[in-house]
C-alpha cells in the first residue's frame, strides 16, 4: 500500500500533526479535499446540478462548505433536513430523495418549503399529492447493479419502466408535476457501462410519456455510485464522464436537466480513521496468523467491511518498503464475533507491529460516523473532526 497513491505529502502531514496528540478512535475529514472533488465534478458535468447525498457524512462542516461553494442537497429524512436547514440552506436546494417516507415526513418537508420529492409506489405518491400538492415528483426505476457495484442499491428502490410511466402519469393527474426519472446504479459501482443500461431504461419511460400521455419530463437523476480510491484500482472521473455523455447523447436529442447525487465519491477519499492496536494474539502455538485488534471496528465506523466488500487501505509508520510483513486478521474491540474486518482478504501488515501502534484508515470519510452505533459495549459514536 502506496501511502503517496492517496495524500501528498503536505496532506498526510496536515492529517499526523492535527492527530498527534488526540486518543483514538476518530475520524478525521479535510474539507479542502472534499471541495477538490466536489469542483471536480463540476467540471466533469458542467451542465449537471449537484446534489450531495447528507447521509454519507451528515458533518454540519461538510454541508455548510458545499453550500458556501453551490452544491444542493439529497435528504433522506426529516432529522436530515433539520439539519441541513439549520446550515443556512434554503429549502429550493433541497430534494427529498427516500422513496420510504412516513405521510408525517411529507408533510412537515412540504411545510418547510420542500418542492422536490421522488417516488416509486402509488401509495406514496397519492400522500405526496395529499399533504404536498403540486409539487415536483420524479420517479425511480429499478437498475441491475450487477457484481460491479461494492454495495448494490437494487430491489429495494424503484419500480419497472411500466409502473414508472403509470406513476407519473397519476402523478399528473393528482395535481402534481411530473418532473422526471432517477436511478442509482450502486454504491462504488467500478463499471461504468451500467449507466448506458440505466439511460436505456429511462429513455423507454420518457418516450412512452410523450407518446401516450403526453408528458414531457424534464429531468434525469443518475444518483450517485462514481467510486472512492479504496484497494481496487479505478477508473478516473473523467473517463466516467466522457462515456456517461456519449450515452446520454447517443439517448436524448433535447435538452434535458440533469441531477447527480454523490456522496461516497464527494467525501470517501477526504477521511481518514486514526485507530491504535489494543492486542496482537496468535489462537494457538502452531499458528503463525496474527489477530489484530484494534479499538474501532464494525459497530464504531467500519460497518462497510460486512462481508469484506469494502476494502479500506490501511496505513502504519512502520509500513516501510523494506519492513518484513505477514498475513493479519483484523478485528475490532467489541464482544461480538461479527466485529472481525477482514479475515479472508490478505492484509500485510509488518510483523514489528506492537500494541499501541496506530493504524491509519484511509478514504474513511464516507459511510463511517454516520453508521457507527450509539453505544454498543458501552462505545461512543467515532469522534469527528474537520479539518479547515
Amino acid at each position: 500500500m502506496q501511502l503517496e497513491h492517496y495524500y501528498s505529502s503536505k496532506q498526510w502531514q496536515r492529517i499526523q500533526d492535527f492527530s498527534a496528540a488526540k486518543n483514538s478512535p476518530f475520524l478525521v475529514v479535510d474539507l479542502d479535499r472534499i471541495q477538490f472533488k466536489y469542483e471536480e465534478l463540476k467540471q466533469c458535468f458542467p451542465f449537471a446540478d449537484i446534489f450531495y447525498a447528507v447521509k454519507a457524512n451528515p458533518g454540519m462542516e461538510i454541508i455548510q462548505r458545499l453550500r458556501n461553494i453551490g452544491s444542493n442537497f439529497d435528504v433522506a429524512s426529516t432529522y436530515e433536513l433539520d439539519r441541513v436547514l439549520a446550515s443556512g440552506v434554503p429549502p429550493e436546494r433541497i430534494s427529498f430523495g427516500n422513496t420510504i417516507k412516513k405521510a408525517a415526513d411529507v408533510k412537515y418537508a412540504y411545510d418547510k418549503g420542500v418542492r422536490l420529492f421522488v417516488t416509486d409506489a402509488r401509495a406514496d405518491l397519492e400522500q405526496i399529492a395529499k399533504f404536498a400538492p403540486g409539487s415536483r415528483v420524479f420517479v425511480r426505476v429499478l437498475v441491475e447493479s450487477g457484481t460491479t457495484a461494492e454495495w448494490p442499491l437494487s430491489r429495494k428502490f424503484g419500480c419497472d419502466p411500466d409502473m414508472a410511466v403509470d406513476l407519473m402519469a397519476a402523478a399528473k393527474t393528482l395535481g402534481l408535476k411530473p418532473y422526471g426519472v432517477s436511478f442509482h446504479v450502486g454504491s462504488q459501482q467500478k463499471e461504468v457501462t451500467v449507466w448506458r443500461t440505466a439511460l436505456d431504461a429511462v429513455k423507454q419511460v420518457f418516450e412512452t410519456l410523450e407518446s401516450r400521455h403526453q408528458i414531457q419530463l424534464e429531468l434525469i437523476n443518475m444518483g450517485g455510485g462514481f467510486p472512492a480510491r479504496y484497494l481496487a484500482e479505478i477508473d478516473s472521473l473523467q473517463a466516467y464522464a466522457d462515456q456517461i455523455k456519449m450515452y446520454l447523447k447517443q439517448n436524448f436529442d433535447r435538452e434535458i436537466m440533469l441531477f447527480l447525487e454523490p456522496g461516497r465519491s464527494l467525501v470517501g477519499d477526504a477521511g481518514v480513521i486514526v485507530s491504535e492496536i489494543v492486542l496482537i494474539a496468535n489462537k494457538s502455538e502452531k499458528d503463525s496468523k496474527r489477530w489484530v485488534y484494534t479499538d474501532v471496528g464494525v459497530f464504531n465506523g467500519l460497518i462497510e467491511t460486512l462481508g469484506e466488500t469494502t476494502k479500506y487501505p490501511i496505513y502504519t509508520p512502520k509500513m516501510q518498503a523494506q519492513a518484513e510483513k505477514s498475513k493479519v486478521v483484523l478485528a475490532g474491540p467489541t464482544c461480538d464475533s461479527t466485529d472481525i474486518m477482514y479475515e479472508k482478504i490478505p492484509y500485510q501488515l509488518p510483523l514489528n507491529l506492537t500494541i499501541g501502534d496506530r493504524l491509519y484508515w484511509l478514504s474513511a470519510g464516507a459511510y463511517t460516523a454516520s453508521y457507527a452505533s450509539v453505544e454498543f459495549n458501552g462505545y461512543p459514536p467515532l469522534r469527528t473532526f474537520y479539518l479547515e
